[in-house]
C-alpha cells in the first residue's frame, strides 16, 4: 500500500470512529492493530464482539466496506482474537 503512513492510520481510525458507537452500544469495540504494505488491515474485536456469532458479518459488511471507502488501497480486513472483557472494565 502506498501509505502505511500516519495519514493512512488517521483515515482508518476516523472510519472506525463512525462504526464504534454501535459496537460500544452492544458491549463491544474495535481496535486498529496494523496496516501491511499489501493493504491488509489487522483489527482486534473486543468485548462482546470478540465472541459474537455475527463477528464475520460485522467485519465483512460493516468494517471492511467502511475501511475500503476511507482508504481504497485496503485489500482485506483480518480480525485477530480479541479480549472478551467488556470495554471500560
Amino acid at each position: 500500500m502506498a501509505g502505511t503512513s500516519a495519514d493512512t492510520h488517521r483515515k482508518l481510525e476516523k472510519a472506525l470512529d463512525q462504526i464504534r458507537p454501535g459496537l460500544l452500544r452492544d458491549g463491544g469495540n474495535v481496535e486498529l492493530l496494523a496496516v501491511a504494505a499489501d493493504g491488509t488491515v489487522q483489527i482486534e474485536l473486543q468485548g462482546a464482539c470478540a465472541s459474537c456469532p455475527a463477528q464475520s458479518a460485522t467485519v465483512r459488511f460493516a468494517l471492511e466496506p467502511a475501511l475500503r471507502l476511507a482508504v481504497p488501497e485496503v485489500s482485506c480486513v483480518v480480525p485477530v482474537p480479541g479480549d472478551p472483557t467488556p470495554p471500560g472494565r
